[in-house]
């Protein structure tokens, strides 16, 4: 049995995890604002009439365009359509693919309004999926023991907690590229185990896919799941030859550590104006 008192920093990462990865039940934001309204109403002596919600801006964004669970909606079924393509001949059933179906499956689901939980990380559930899938379907093609993969996962969604602290809690930057690099770097320990490939595939992945938005909770958020998801994975690849995105490219330092903080600056502050045209472009559309 693992004996956590052998490290004391062991009992803050559980306590961390424990704390930022939860089951939910579809999109966080419109259920936020179903349950407010709920315990308003039972606070009320008749029946409710009309309800009129004030809600953030970032709030508003993430419930315009999402479906709520039970509505009878559907998503985009991009795992099913990608898995057509396998059969046709014109996508390999690799490893590579079968990341990007699973992964996107389970996104598309969730955005579609399947009546299924899934594990969320720092409030989202495409987050904690982003940061879930790819480590699972890699140890299942390794054959990892159980104990490998939790090893995996914690490595995976303590990156993705780690790297989202350091951003708002919702901000313009699609946080799934953030969950993603967690993902990395559990896929790098899986099948490598060494810090110096996982840093190279953290770098390679600000490198890549740091500029993708966040326009608001939709089914359109499984594509960039799968996008991030098999970004991941080809950094991971990279990795594995001693090959990544350096120091001298764009926001990437020298020090993975820098790097994160580099993408996280961005978004904290140059990204604030981004995220407002965005709201103003949603909203127009939603008059």
């Amino acid at each position: 049995m693992f004996d956590s008192t052998l490290n004391p920093l062991w009992q803050r990462y559980i306590l961390a995890v424990q704390e930022e990865v939860k089951p939910a039940l579809g999109c966080t934001e419109p259920i936020s604002l179903a349950l407010a309204a709920a315990v308003a109403a039972a606070e009320l002596e008749g029946p409710v009439e009309r309800v009129e919600a004030w809600v953030s801006p970032n709030l508003m964004k993430n419930g315009l365009g999402v479906t709520v669970p039970g509505t009878g909606m559907v998503g985009l079924h991009i795992g099913a359509t990608l898995e057509k393509q396998c059969a046709r001949g014109l996508l390999a059933k690799d490893l590579s693919s079968s990341i990007v179906i699973r992964t996107s499956a389970a996104s598309d689901a969730r955005m579609g309004g399947a009546t299924l939980p899934a594990m969320s990380n720092s409030g989202s559930g495409n987050q904690g999926i982003t940061a879930t899938m790819p480590v699972v379907v890699v140890a299942e093609h390794f054959g990892a023991d159980d104990e490998r993969l939790a090893r995996a996962l914690m490595l995976s969604h303590l990156s993705a907690i780690y790297i989202h602290n350091q951003l708002p809690r919702l901000s313009a930057l699609c946080a799934a590229t953030t969950a993603a690099m967690g993902a990395a770097a559990g896929m790098a320990w899986l099948v490598d185990g060494r810090y110096e490939t996982i840093s190279m595939a953290i770098s390679s992945m600000i490198g890549d896919v740091s500029g993708m938005i966040c326009d608001g909770a939709s089914n359109s958020c499984a594509m960039k799941v799968s996008t991030s998801a098999s970004a991941a994975w080809k950094a991971v690849l990279m990795a594995l030859d001693d090959t990544a995105v350096t120091g001298n490219e764009g926001i990437v330092a020298h020090d993975v550590e820098q790097s994160i903080a580099n993408l996280c600056a961005l978004a904290s502050h140059s990204m604030q104006q981004t995220d407002r045209q965005i709201i103003e472009i949603m909203a127009s559309k939603a008059r």
